[in-house]
């Protein structure tokens, strides 16, 4: 079985036509399990959360309206699963928790996007990188990745390299393997899953989330993983699965894990 629980509906429209395109596209790529994941910083809900002058630009979306959206396509027989991406925010775990409970997510994805007020995968603020030390921003970076796995909130945490994105990476690979380390750990204690995600190949890294040293220390510490897209336009669901998939078996997986209503199950890998 694949999944795909990583998408976003962004680009296009909150609307049961466009989901489709994203579903159906879904279905012809044989992927058994797929979600929409959408940003929780688009929504008016989460600005208690997560407020800044970028984010609060694209605050734009309602809760209700995208639930609804749901129901509409279940009501339609369209296997769906309702979820959504939030960025991990230290310091907010009590908002965090009570916008998680107030509505009935299959799965969240918990993901890191900021240190500090520093948008890490944003073009927007990529002259940053050269007025700042490459160690400091991953030790800041795997710092959240720490406490988001104790905060143990989420489901998935996605892309977990996603501080490579723009191919600054610290020269000292002992360093780096100690942030991978500590990481791992984390999340091995928790219950947080790991997704194996096809989007770094369309970034300027080109290279899948996450690292594969970064991927053989999960599989030893024994977190489980899902395969995601990070799709934000239709085409791109489940793009570059073979890579992905032949990644997952050469470290070792064999299974992946399936949501449902905030229920686990683990199921083989296709």
């Amino acid at each position: 079985m694949l999944t795909d629980y990583h998408n976003h509906l962004e680009r296009g429209t909150l609307t049961l036509d466009y989901l489709k395109l994203f579903t159906d596209e879904a279905k012809g790529k044989g992927i058994e399990h797929f979600g929409i994941s959408e940003h929780a910083y688009h929504f008016y809900e989460t600005k208690n959360i997560l407020s800044n002058p970028w984010v609060n630009e694209r605050r734009t979306y309602k809760m209700d309206d995208y639930v609804a959206l749901f129901h509409q396509a279940w009501r339609q027989n369209i296997d769906v699963k309702m979820s959504i991406e939030m960025d991990y925010t230290t310091g907010k775990h009590t908002e965090m928790e009570q916008f998680i409970k107030s509505y009935d997510f299959d799965y969240v994805i918990g993901s890191i996007h900021w240190v500090d007020t520093f948008g890490i995968d944003l073009k927007e603020y990529i002259d940053e990188w050269d007025k700042r030390d490459v160690n400091e921003v991953y030790n800041d970076y795997f710092d959240q990745v720490v406490t988001l796995a104790e905060s143990n909130l989420f489901d998935i945490v996605g892309h977990l390299d996603l501080v490579k994105i723009f191919n600054y990476v610290p020269t000292d690979q002992d360093f780096l393997l100690k942030q991978y380390d500590r990481a791992t750990t984390a999340l091995a204690n928790s219950k947080t899953c790991v997704e194996i995600s096809t989007a770094g190949l369309r970034k300027p890294v080109e290279e899948l989330y996450p690292d594969q040293r970064l991927l053989q220390m999960c599989y030893d510490k024994g977190i489980p993983i899902v395969l995601s897209s990070d799709a934000h336009q239709p085409n791109d669901v489940g793009k570059d699965y073979d890579q992905a998939v032949k990644l997952a078996k050469q470290i070792g997986y064999q299974s992946l894990m399936t949501f449902e209503k905030g229920k686990r199950k683990e199921v083989e890998l296709g």
